[in-house]
């Protein structure tokens, strides 16, 4: 590619690199995917033997496939807390990628869980630590001549027992018990070499104002530098803006004005929103000293806040129908089967009748996000929880979430973050001021990371400063639920102002309740299993048959329904969140099967949502 390009054809590239960092797309790329050499190192004998040498590794992985998972060809589910992979890259590999003299030579990995370093031909490169989040190493200085091989190496290191990391559902038990799952060791989403130009964008951010009818695009060089910087904005063969500022440093946000936006009858109709998920394409290009950059990307014209009780998307009242998931699949556990399984995953979540979806206790796959965006799909991100409180998990929590924050800021899709869920890690939030600190101060310096979305900050229970007030509720009465959020708001305003179902405070004392929205973000669980059930599969009730699940969803779903705005109700929940999209191991309370084959028939289970069953 020319870097000096102001474009290239974007639907390509979106087609091509979709499965690998959607928002910001080159077309000098290599996918590492594929096999890699591959050792446990139970003795954590590796660093003292050199294994970061080169030498040949006794096994073979499919990466991104962490090791636990069947997908890998491995399928090791014990305790093995160091793992080391290798791979050749060849001359054939770096002109596959287009890397010649006077670029530079990238590594980007998207997540590797949870300590990770990287070696090219025995000497270090590079090192991360944070289990769900991506990092970039660049090789150059050490690539040497192009001719013979380099050997990249990568050590992983996440210990079982480890309760201070952030790890989500992954369960510190060898065998996976309750809620929690089998572990994610090492690399579990994609890997790819990256040529870019001496001079180049290293991070690229959108936010747009409504308003004024405008889009920013906030830009990281990799190094301080007088530059250029161009922003290009176009709908289709529409050229919407065009933008060139000068940078002196090392970020520069470039203001863009989108034609049409400033006539108050029509520019509605390029936001984003469910059921039109308009999105925008741009090119971001750089020049100066060091050649010159050009990235294609993508950005949805939307904004979301809270007021009057309401949650609101471009200042209209919406209602959100949202699903807990975990995305976790049984052949290749939290790593996603394919690109086309991320796909797939986002028009179910919609065939079943829902406008949102809940990431639970994981930082999802960015090409989730992506079908997100383009399908018109409401996501609420959340941060895996530790499971103790210390300084350790405060400065591991604060930095890995920061980067979270930062990674995924710029998709539409995303309109709440979740920093905490049900105290895990801060298990004493209502008594101990250290615990709710933390609470506060994730909440702030979310709202400081990105002003623009709301925060929750401890979904469930014990919440301090949030935005919005959320309460799970795995009750399975109908009548119960109909006591509780069948009401006035006068009642619901009570109600979460005191004990909630799992005895514990809605709000913490001190808290003023300024009228936020009220959401149920948790509730239904209903096991049933169409096959033979494992012994320890469990759901928070339990159906009998086909028919006993239908009408259990139904009389859990119905009181929450009817206490929900809507249907000429103009107060009470904004919002639910059903447990869960899919069974996950012993957890068999999805509406799909691991499989993601629906209980009922689609048609059947998309009527109990919408609550159009009884019409």
């Amino acid at each position: 590619m020319n870097d000096q390009s102001p474009t290239f054809d974007i639907r390509a590239a979106q087609q091509e690199v979709a499965r690998l960092r959607p928002q910001m797309l080159r077309d000098s790329f290599l996918d590492l995917s594929g096999q890699w050499g591959f050792a446990h190192d139970d003795a954590n004998a590796g660093l003292a033997e050199r294994w970061f040498d080169g030498r040949d590794l006794p096994q073979s992985i499919t990466v991104p496939f962490p090791p636990e998972s069947p997908a890998s060809g491995i399928g090791a589910t014990g305790f093995h807390p160091v793992v080391w992979y290798r791979r050749e890259i060849t001359a054939a590999d770096l002109a596959e990628v287009g890397h010649e003299t006077g670029r530079r030579l990238l590594v980007h990995f998207g997540a590797v869980d949870y300590r990770a370093e990287i070696w090219l031909d025995g000497r270090k490169v590079g090192a991360h630590e944070g289990g769900h989040t991506p990092f970039t190493v660049d090789l150059t200085d050490e690539l040497g001549g192009a001719d013979a091989p380099r050997v990249l190496v990568v050590r992983a290191e996440d210990d079982p027992l480890d309760i201070a990391q952030p790890r989500g559902k992954q369960d510190w038990h060898e065998e996976p018990h309750a809620i929690w799952y089998q572990r994610t060791t090492g690399i579990w989403q994609p890997v790819w070499l990256e040529s870019v130009a001496e001079l180049h964008i290293e991070h690229l951010n959108w936010t747009s104002d409504l308003t004024n009818g405008t889009a920013t695009a906030h830009v990281t060089l990799n190094r301080r530098s007088e530059a250029t910087v161009r922003v290009r904005v176009a709908h289709g063969d529409t050229e919407l803006g065009e933008v060139t500022s000068r940078v002196e440093g090392t970020q520069v946000s470039v203001t863009v004005p989108i034609a049409g936006q400033n006539n108050g009858q029509h520019y509605e109709g390029m936001l984003w929103r469910p059921g039109s998920p308009t999105l925008l394409d741009a090119w971001v290009s750089v020049e100066g000293s060091g050649g010159g950059d050009v990235v294609a990307s993508y950005l949805g014209l939307r904004s979301v806040a809270v007021e009057g009780g309401r949650f609101l998307l471009n200042d209209r009242p919406v209602v959100l129908r949202s699903v807990l998931s975990q995305g976790y699949w049984p052949q290749s556990h939290l790593a996603a089967p394919s690109e086309a399984a991320l796909r797939r995953e986002a028009e179910l979540i919609g065939e079943l009748g829902f406008n949102s979806v809940r990431l639970h206790q994981k930082v999802e796959d960015p090409r989730f996000l992506y079908h997100a965006d383009r399908l018109g799909l409401l996501v609420w991100g959340e941060m895996a929880a530790t499971y103790t409180f210390s300084d350790v998990t405060v400065r591991r929590t604060v930095a890995e979430w920061t980067e979270a924050v930062r990674r995924d800021a710029a998709h539409p899709s995303i309109v709440t973050w979740v920093p905490l869920n049900e105290s895990w890690g801060v298990q004493h939030l209502a008594s101990r001021p250290d615990h709710r600190a933390l609470a506060e101060a994730l909440y702030h310096l979310t709202k400081a990371l990105d002003p623009t979305r709301p925060v929750i900050s401890n979904d469930g229970w014990e919440l301090g400063t949030s935005d919005l007030w959320t309460v799970h509720d795995y009750e399975s009465d109908t009548e119960v639920l109909a006591e509780r959020y069948d009401v006035s708001e006068e009642e619901l305003r009570a109600y979460i102002a005191g004990i909630g179902p799992a005895g514990r405070r809605i709000r913490l004392e001190g808290t003023v309740d300024s009228g936020e929205p009220v959401m149920l973000t948790e509730f239904g669980g209903v096991k049933w299993t169409t096959g033979p059930a494992a012994a320890n599969a469990w759901g928070y009730s339990e159906a009998s048959s086909a028919e006993d699940y239908d009408r259990r969803v139904g009389d859990i779903l119905r009181p929450v329904q009817r206490g929900t705005i809507g249907g000429g109700r103009e107060q009470g929940l904004s919002g639910w969140c059903w447990t869960q999209l899919t069974d996950t191991l012993q957890e068999t309370n999805g509406l799909l099967t691991e499989d993601r084959e629906p209980k009922l028939p689609i048609e059947r289970l998309r009527a109990l949502i919408l609550g159009t069953d009884q019409n």
